[in-house]
């Protein structure tokens, strides 16, 4: 075992909190972003004026990093899947936004019904920032699929359907293909595989997967804790077997050139 302080000086590098994992709809504040569907769109597919106009006012407040207007939309009594409050929401989104300046959103709503007071809404958004590191860029791209309920306008519920994080650094970082199932039964057994795209030659390469409870307190991640082993060729393969509660999984890789993070949730189907 190696840890990720004696490789190739990658420990200088600051993987971003949770944040980015696990705020889903809260991390972009986004039901229409600068997505596939603006207003002129939804107004085809015949939304009501109440709800067009919600989409439109968390558009200006996501795309413009507005932490003192989240009052507007979030409600006092906000819950939402992973345990998060409105104070731990705005802390986050804050952080998030100050090592990400530029970050972007992309979003698709994919379906809203009403439910008595309740609009309950679905989307899927893309996710994509970029920071210095070591004088070049690391990435973070990502697509977070959600549903979030509604109440006079305010934003009461939020629940993380699915999501897919990846973190890149470097001039040439691992590029990798990830197997993960949507969705498994508590005690069934699944594969976590992080195949490798492009050949090693003679690079080496170290990596290691793991896994993490959803909750607030794992959150903030340091990669530097990592412990990570030589990997011989091919890719990290990892077979499990699944809990009574949704996790995120996760692989580090690292090679002389880069290193890449990829997180994914693990729902469990109930």
């Amino acid at each position: 075992m190696i840890s990720l302080r004696q490789f190739r000086s990658v420990h200088r590098f600051s993987v971003p909190s949770r944040w980015l994992m696990a705020l889903g709809w809260g991390l972009g504040l986004s039901l229409l972003g600068h997505g596939r569907l603006p207003a002129t769109e939804l107004a085809q597919a015949n939304a009501p004026s109440d709800v067009k106009a919600l989409l439109q006012q968390v558009d200006s407040i996501a795309n413009q990093h507005q932490v003192e207007q989240l009052g507007l939309i979030y409600s006092p009594d906000f819950s939402s899947s992973d345990g998060l409050t409105l104070t731990e929401v705005e802390a986050g989104l804050a952080r998030l936004w100050e090592l990400y300046p530029n970050m972007s959103y992309t979003t698709e709503l994919q379906s809203w019904r009403r439910d008595g007071d309740a609009v309950i809404v679905e989307t899927v958004t893309n996710i994509e920032g970029k920071r210095p590191w070591l004088g070049k860029t690391a990435t973070l791209t990502g697509e977070v699929t959600s549903r979030q309920t509604f109440i006079n306008q305010k934003l009461v519920r939020q629940e993380v359907l699915g999501e897919k994080m990846t973190l890149t650094a470097g001039e040439n970082p691992p590029q990798v293909n990830v197997r993960l199932p949507n969705a498994v039964k508590p005690g069934q057994q699944y594969d976590f595989d992080v195949i490798l795209e492009t050949p090693l030659d003679d690079d080496l390469l170290a990596g290691s997967a793991f896994a993490q409870d959803i909750n607030p307190t794992n959150y903030q991640f340091d990669p530097t804790q990592v412990k990570l082993e030589l990997l011989q060729a091919g890719g990290l393969f990892k077979r499990a077997v699944a809990g009574e509660d949704p996790q995120w999984l996760s692989a580090l890789l690292v090679s002389s050139d880069g290193m890449v993070l990829v997180t994914q949730r693990l729902a469990i189907a109930r």
